[in-house]
C-alpha cells in the first residue's frame, strides 16, 4: 500500500515549516508569491475605510447643558458630507452626542429613544438618570464586537436634566467599551476633543467667567472658538466653514427642555466675538 503524499517527512523538523510549506514539498500548493519591497499602488486593495464624524463637545452653563458637534464626516482623507447630525434628542430632557461611525451611532440613538419612550409608556414615569446612562452603556457594550473589528466604534457624549437630582444637569462621557464617567463641568471626545478640552480647561479655570457662570451667548462663543480651534490641527474637525455658512450644531438641554439654537443665531454669535 503506497504512503498518502501527506505523510510527514521523517527527515524534516516539526518546528522547520508549518502546512502550508508541507504541501508545498510535497507538490500540491504552488509556491509562496513573492513580495516586492515597493508595492505598485494600483495594484494594491486598498482597505476599506469607515464614514467617522467628529468633533462633539458639552459643558455645563448657567442656562443648563450646552451640546455642540461639528458637522463634518470623514472616510479616510475623504470628506463625505459637510452637514453631519451628531447632536441627537433621545427624549424631552436627554441629549446623545455622537463620535464615531455614525451609522452606528444613529441606530443606537434610535434604539436608546425606543426604549426610554417603552419604559414611560408602560411604567407612566421617566427612566431615572442612572438608568438611562447604563442602557447606553450597555448598548456600547454589545457593539463591541464591531469596535474589535475596526468598523463600529462609537464614543457618545450623554447630557441630561433631572429635576429630582442633585445637580439636576448631569453630564457623561464613554469609552468605546461602554465605561461611564460623570464630568462635573465639561466632556469633549473625538479627534479633535485634545484642543477642545485644553480649551475648555483655559477657560474654567483662566476665563473670564468659570465655564458655569456663562449665559448663552457666551457659552455658544466659547463653543464656536473650541471647535474653529480644533479644525486648525485636525482635518476631520469642520469648525466653521465660512465660505458654505455652515455652523456647529448646538443644542441646549435645561429645566424647559431641549431648544435647538437656530443658525441665525450661533452666525449672529460668531460675527461678533469669533470671526
Amino acid at each position: 500500500m503506497e504512503p498518502s503524499p501527506l505523510a510527514l517527512d521523517q527527515n524534516i523538523s516539526g518546528a522547520a515549516g508549518d502546512l502550508p510549506a508541507l504541501l508545498r514539498r510535497k507538490s500540491l500548493l504552488g509556491p509562496a508569491a513573492a513580495i516586492s519591497p515597493i508595492a505598485n499602488s494600483s495594484t494594491q486593495e486598498k482597505a476599506w475605510q469607515p464614514t467617522q464624524g467628529t468633533t462633539i463637545l458639552a459643558f455645563k452653563f448657567s442656562g443648563g447643558v450646552l451640546v455642540a458637534g461639528d458637522r463634518r464626516a470623514t472616510a479616510g482623507n475623504t470628506v463625505v458630507y459637510d452637514r453631519a447630525d451628531k447632536v441627537l434628542e433621545i427624549d424631552r430632557h436627554s441629549i446623545m452626542a455622537i463620535a464615531g461611525v455614525p451609522a452606528t451611532a444613529w441606530e443606537m440613538a434610535r434604539v436608546l429613544e425606543h426604549s426610554l419612550q417603552y419604559f414611560r409608556r408602560t411604567q407612566l414615569q421617566e427612566m431615572s438618570v442612572d438608568g438611562k446612562v447604563r442602557a447606553l452603556s450597555k448598548l456600547l457594550r454589545d457593539n463591541f464586537g464591531f469596535v474589535m473589528q475596526g468598523v463600529g466604534i462609537v464614543v457618545p457624549i450623554f447630557a441630561t436634566y433631572d429635576g429630582n437630582s442633585k445637580p439636576e444637569t448631569r453630564l457623561y462621557f464613554y469609552d468605546a467599551m461602554g465605561a461611564q464617567f460623570e464630568a462635573t463641568n465639561y466632556a469633549a471626545t473625538g479627534s479633535g476633543s485634545p484642543a477642545v478640552r485644553g480649551i475648555l480647561y483655559y477657560e474654567n479655570h483662566w476665563g473670564a467667567k468659570p465655564l458655569h457662570q456663562l449665559n448663552e451667548d457666551e457659552a455658544v462663543t466659547i463653543a464656536l472658538r473650541a471647535l474653529d480651534t480644533a479644525a486648525e490641527s485636525d482635518t476631520a474637525t469642520a469648525g466653521v466653514d465660512r465660505s458654505a455658512k455652515i455652523f456647529p450644531l448646538i443644542k441646549v438641554v435645561s429645566r424647559e427642555g431641549i431648544t435647538t439654537l437656530p443658525e441665525s443665531k450661533i452666525a449672529a454669535v460668531f460675527k461678533e466675538t469669533v470671526a
